[in-house]
């Protein structure tokens, strides 16, 4: 097979694309994940621990915090990925929705519940919904190496 060729299933660089259900089940083994938002009109990434539930993201965030700021009513996206360097291995998977601060007082104890605690020292009781409007996923899965002296074979 030529090397330009992705594998089947696979997306133009080719990684193996992922299906909702797959994207949500890495989400729901996860912990930390990256929220990205805008900060002054350019790009910015915080990492954040989270809890899925069901194809929502929460996690707490300080309130006065930029995370809070940015992510009220706005567009945002959801990162998480697991890499294995050694074996050259791993997954990303993207979710995009538009946050919001969770203030009902029943969705509050409902999340509670759900042992959503924050690692930041100074996050409140803040809590900032994102539903996954969109999730999208790719998987590197290795490919066996192919000694280049085969390669040039094949392709001779």
């Amino acid at each position: 097979m030529p090397q330009d060729v992705p594998p089947e299933g696979s997306d133009a660089a080719g990684y193996r694309t992922l299906d909702r259900h797959s994207c949500l089940r890495r989400l729901r083994g996860g912990i930390v994940g990256r929220v990205v938002f805008t900060d002054g009109a350019l790009p910015a990434a915080q990492p954040v621990n989270y809890v899925l539930d069901g194809e929502e993201v929460l996690f707490r965030t300080a309130s006065a915090g930029k995370v809070a700021a940015a992510t009220r009513g706005a567009v945002v996206a959801f990162q998480v990925d697991d890499i294995d360097p050694a074996a050259r291995t791993g997954w990303s998977v993207l979710g995009v929705g538009e946050a919001y601060e969770v203030v009902d007082p029943q969705r509050l104890a409902q999340v509670s519940g759900l042992g959503l605690d924050t690692w930041a020292p100074l996050a409140s009781n803040h809590v900032v919904c994102v539903p996954l409007q969109v999730l999208t996923g790719r998987e590197l899965v290795r490919i066996p190496a192919v000694p280049l002296r085969r390669l040039a074979e094949a392709e001779g």
